[in-house]
């Protein structure tokens, strides 16, 4: 079936987040069987009945793929919440699964046929949005199924509502970017997931994305810097920049990163309660700006981490790849990084077994991995992906494959990166909780993962805290103080004064690490540049950790009154602090005042029966 276009009346387009007609808005195809079996388009039609009123239903939406996918899928439940839907974790109660997929790896793709497969069995309506059928409409799994394009998302409830009513209906093409202004039901009310731009510059041979998000298209400035000021209002505290290259951003505008990251960062907070992250950007289009970045990284409001995919530590590998960078150029970016900017964490993607590969070429990659102990590689296995230059090249034989995955997973295993964090302070900011249900996620400036035990209410705070251990993916710390996000200063002292220590880590300000004395608030405020209490971790964000995935904010756990048992270091259990100074709340009110009328009742009835 071909694409159906936008069809809008009198030509012009509709103002984000409006609803045109349907029969205006949206080609609709009721679709019957030829003697083929072939399902084929028939004339649009401009009315259909439907059993139940649209905006009742409940949606199941699940996501695949990559921080950009999942902003997507939240501007699709930001929409379809807005017209009454309801969005479910709970595929079998759902009148229509809406399915966002993912074209980068065979798993995933795997993973999207095999849920396709269980809807169409279930017999329930179904939509496909993402990368795959953007990038391959014409797969066997998608006849009969409704789609929407990766920049069509904004039309997302007219597609919804068609196909509730048994109508196919197809949007994949489009000339202009969704608007950054639709609505959205966040999966983390404290992250903001903000896509720059979609597309990206390059041609790599294994890469089936572009073939989906298309060339580089970016979003403007001002835009962006509008949704900023926007989410810090509604109470964001962690802002990811997304795309699936963030150093080529502005480059079809006459822009550039820098001048973007520096006109945000001028919208952020001054008191640092919320943070930016950098997304992930490939070598060739940030080594003209390594020293305006490394400025940026620095900003007290920046997390002082990036990701920057390498993939080989070979020439040759690259240069098949065509990845337009050297394994000295990666080092490049590495090196001037990490020596300007204090505590800086570097995260790297590794793919093993690409056709050619020799048994030199894969030495190189350890060696890369090994002189640099990256605390974060993501490690994957080439898979061809159909439609690719890759795919039609001679490929590794597939135990070989494993065997290096297998070894090079070995060497980064062995790496102990959060080793000497024992003892630190730190600043972090937290804004989840961990799949234990017991402990609260938050990050330091490196973006290392700190646990820490205390009362949902931290969420969405920035705390001081100390290192109390260290694990292979994340670390664990007792809070010490909680900072003012109205001032960017440290709240009065809830905690034992025997937990403050000086022991600090690099790059923390002893001039404004009140967390540990008893002066006034106004001896921590900050300038004008934001508060520099940030202690600048030496480990970087652990985001391939296998035993520590971040629900959303969902989910909910029971809270002990007073601590918790936790293991540390083998069978050793250290009781934990879970619950900091309240003030009175309006129920421990009425329960004094319920105790003292009781014993007054009961003075009176005494006093009546003694009379």
């Amino acid at each position: 079936m071909e694409d159906i276009e936008d069809l809008l009346v009198g030509g012009g387009a509709a103002p984000p987040g409006f609803r045109l007609p349907i029969t205006a808005a949206v080609g609709i195809n009721p679709m019957k069987k030829k003697k083929n079996n072939k399902l084929e388009p028939s004339s649009l039609l401009q009315n259909s009945s439907t059993h139940q009123v649209p905006g009742t239903q409940t949606i199941f939406l699940k996501t695949f793929g990559c921080s950009h996918n999942q902003s997507d899928s939240e501007y699709m439940a930001g929409q379809l919440s807005s017209f009454g839907y309801a969005i479910s974790d709970n595929a079998e109660g759902a009148d229509l699964w809406l399915i966002n997929t993912c074209t980068v790896k065979s798993p995933s793709q795997s993973a999207m046929d095999t849920l396709i497969s269980k809807c169409k069995s279930a017999k329930k309506p179904l939509v496909v949005a993402g990368c795959v059928p953007q990038g391959s409409r014409d797969l066997k799994e998608l006849e009969g199924v409704s789609i929407v394009g990766v920049q069509q998302i904004d039309r997302v409830v007219e597609v919804v509502e068609e196909t509730l009513k048994g109508h196919e209906v197809r949007l994949l093409n489009r000339k202009t970017l969704p608007s950054l202004d639709l609505p959205k039901v966040r999966k983390n009310k404290f992250v903001e997931i903000l896509p720059i731009n979609v597309g990206c510059l390059g041609a790599c041979t294994y890469c089936k994305t572009k073939h989906a998000r298309g060339h580089l298209g970016s979003y403007t400035v001002d835009s962006l810097v509008g949704r900023v000021k926007s989410v810090v209002d509604d109470g964001v505290k962690e802002i990811w920049l997304s795309s699936e290259d963030t150093g080529a951003y502005g480059r079809d505008i006459g822009v550039n990163l820098p001048i973007l990251l520096n006109a945000i960062v001028g919208a952020l907070p001054s008191n640092g309660s919320t943070m930016l992250r950098i997304g992930m950007t490939n070598p060739p289009y940030i080594l003209e700006h390594l020293k305006e970045i490394a400025e940026i990284l620095r900003h007290p409001c920046v997390y002082s981490f990036l990701h920057v995919p390498v993939q080989s530590g070979s020439d040759a590998i690259l240069t098949a790849m065509k990845r337009e960078y050297t394994a000295g150029e990666f080092r490049k970016v590495v090196d001037t990084l990490t020596q300007l900017v204090p505590g800086m964490q570097i995260a790297t993607d590794i793919i093993c077994g690409f056709p050619g590969e020799t048994d030199e070429d894969f030495a190189q990659t350890v060696d890369l991995i090994k002189e640099y102990k990256f605390s974060q590689v993501h490690i994957s296995q080439f898979y061809p992906r159909p439609g690719t230059p890759a795919a039609r090249m001679k490929k590794v034989a597939s135990n070989i494959v494993k065997k290096r995955s297998r070894e090079l997973t070995s060497v980064f295993e062995s790496f102990t990166p959060y080793n000497g964090m024992e003892g630190n302070m730190e600043r972090i900011w937290i804004t989840d909780i961990a799949t234990d249900e017991i402990h609260l996620v938050g990050h330091t400036k490196g973006y290392v993962q700190v646990l820490v035990v205390g009362p949902e209410s931290l969420l969405g705070s920035s705390a001081i805290v100390k290192i109390t251990s260290v694990g292979r993916w994340s670390v664990f710390g007792d809070v010490i103080k909680i900072l003012d996000e109205s001032q960017g200063v440290v709240k009065k002292d809830t905690s034992n004064k025997e937990n403050c220590s000086p022991s600090t880590s690099p790059g923390f300000d002893q001039e404004d690490a009140c967390a540990c004395s008893e002066a006034k608030p106004e001896s921590c405020a900050c300038g004008s540049n934001g508060c520099d209490i940030a202690a600048i971790a030496n480990d970087s964000y652990p985001e391939a950790q296998k035993a520590q995935n971040i629900p959303s904010l969902l989910s909910r756990r029971k809270l002990s009154l007073t601590t918790v048992e936790t293991e540390d270091n083998g069978n050793q259990k250290v009781a934990m602090s879970k619950m900091q100074h309240r003030d009175w709340g309006v129920v421990d009110k009425l329960l004094v005042g319920g105790i003292f009328m009781s014993l007054l009742t009961m003075v009176a009835l005494i006093l009546y029966v003694g009379f």
